[in-house]
């Protein structure tokens, strides 16, 4: 058999190339899912941390430490305020209470979007079957489509 410069034959350089081909197949799938799998614990993260806040503005404005209009539902008006914050009551200073760094992006909508709008949000006045955005933000949900590993829908976390 003819060796090439490297020393390896053609057959056995064939069988290199194909093995690794194989291996890079095998590969390929479970990347994609260790990535996806990311994605969705940066979801369940994101969520969670807003939901928080969100309760927090909420036990903010029961225990008087935050101005509530008569009639207000106590959730804030947008995601925006739990970053920008709320004058303390309470605080002689005038300190703000702050509730969110910043809004994190939902890790699997238009990279495009402002992290703010990559949000679906239901107020609290919507049934909760339907959320539909109103005069304050009552939950957050991802507005993807896709199912999760688990098989349950984005939307329904």
């Amino acid at each position: 058999m003819r060796r090439t410069q490297t020393g390896f034959t053609l057959i056995e350089l064939v069988i290199t190339v194909a093995i690794i081909g194989l291996l890079a197949s095998i590969a390929a799938p479970l990347t994609e899912t260790v990535v996806r799998r990311g994605k969705e614990q940066e979801l369940k993260a994101a969520l969670m941390s807003m939901r928080d806040a969100i309760d927090a503005y909420k036990d903010a404005g029961d225990a008087a430490r935050i101005e509530r209009a008569v009639g207000e539902s106590g959730y804030p008006r947008s995601l925006q305020v739990l970053v920008d914050g709320v004058l303390d009551k309470r605080s002689p200073a005038g300190d703000k209470i702050y509730f969110l760094r910043r809004v994190p992006r939902d890790p699997f909508a238009d990279p495009a979007l402002p992290a703010a709008e990559s949000w679906g949000l239901r107020s609290y006045d919507s049934p909760p079957d339907a959320p539909q955005a109103g005069k304050d933000v009552f939950d957050v949900y991802s507005r993807t489509e896709g199912k999760a590993l688990d098989g349950t829908s984005y939307r329904e976390w």
